[in-house]
């Protein structure tokens, strides 16, 4: 009986100490999965907060890549001039812009597809001194730049138009002059014949699936049922590859910087006076007209005066430029 008592006493002990290290055992285990889940939320955390980094690092300098290739664009010659953009990944380029200020701002933010998602940067590269014709987001891994000196009369600025690879512009019944100046440009998804089936259809004689129509005797471009005026070939271009808000917007900075240079040349006729050479020039009235200009459609009403002072420096012993 003892004996018996003995073993149920041994028996009662061991299994009291075998649950007791189970739970330590148990416990053990829970500890290190609860330290093991915290460090990986860490891990997981910290290497998101780099991708993210390192998206918007990469976004911002992508931005700035493309502010230094815009420079070789801005040229002194007639000829326009084409350059490809490669992107290593699926971008998204944002193009902004804001009349504020003496020169109004450009800004371009750069988005690179990542995990199938585009992530938001907010990073933008902005320049008062550029003025970029395009969609509101053009989207691509190859990018198609080309610009074009827009002089009213004097030159103002060289406009640059950018478009995406995948799209492709068919120039239909278009003047000879826009023929020979796209055939000299060779950009790739520029097309004057031969068009391909999806392309872009610009109409310059009317007719049916015309996506943009351009009027060549009251200068305007349709797009999208909209209407913009322009004046000359390089804000004819601008109008066909940008969307209307980013157009006006442009037009708006560009007088503000036709009104600065007019004054810079004013300056220049009254030293050129006292030198004695008289340039004939009236400049004042230009001015004060491009000053109050806010949208493509009152670009007409300055047309008479930029021809007249195209004749009078043209004819005028002491040119301004």
């Amino acid at each position: 009986m003892k004996r018996q008592k003995n073993q149920k006493f041994f028996s009662f002990n061991f299994l009291k100490k075998n649950q007791k290290a189970q739970f330590q055992i148990s416990f053990a285990w829970l500890f290190a999965i609860i330290v093991g889940a915290f460090i990986l939320f860490i891990a997981i955390y910290a290497s998101v907060r780099v991708i993210k980094t390192g998206e918007q690092t990469t976004s911002a300098i992508t931005g700035k890549e493309i502010s230094v290739l815009l420079n070789p664009l801005e040229t002194g010659f007639e000829e326009g001039k084409t350059t490809l953009l490669k992107m290593p990944v699926e971008t998204r380029i944002h193009n902004r812009c804001s009349p504020a200020g003496n020169f109004g701002r450009q800004t371009i933010e750069v988005s690179q597809k990542s995990f199938n998602k585009w992530p938001e940067t907010g990073k933008e590269v902005g320049f008062s001194n550029k003025y970029i014709f395009s969609e509101d987001i053009t989207e691509g891994k190859n990018f198609f730049l080309f610009s074009k000196p827009f002089r009213f009369p004097f030159k103002i600025a060289d406009m640059i138009y950018l478009t995406s690879a995948k799209k492709d512009y068919c120039f239909l019944d278009a003047p000879e002059r826009i023929n020979e100046e796209i055939s000299d440009l060779n950009q790739e998804n520029l097309f004057t014949e031969n068009c391909p089936g999806n392309s872009i259809k610009i109409c310059f004689k009317g007719g049916s699936g015309c996506d943009i129509s351009v009027n060549e005797n009251i200068r305007s471009v349709e797009k999208r049922n909209q209407i913009v005026y322009y004046e000359t070939d390089a804000l004819m271009y601008a109008a066909v590859f940008s969307d209307k808000d980013i157009y006006e917007c442009q037009i708006e900075r560009i007088m503000q910087r036709a009104e600065e240079l007019s004054s810079l040349y004013d300056d220049k006729a009254t030293f050129l006076s006292s030198q004695g050479c008289l340039p004939e020039v009236n400049l004042l009235a230009f001015g004060s007209f491009v000053s109050s200009i806010k949208s493509s459609a009152e670009l007409l009403t300055v047309r008479s005066i930029v021809d007249d002072i195209e004749r009078e420096n043209n004819l005028a012993e002491c040119k301004l430029w």
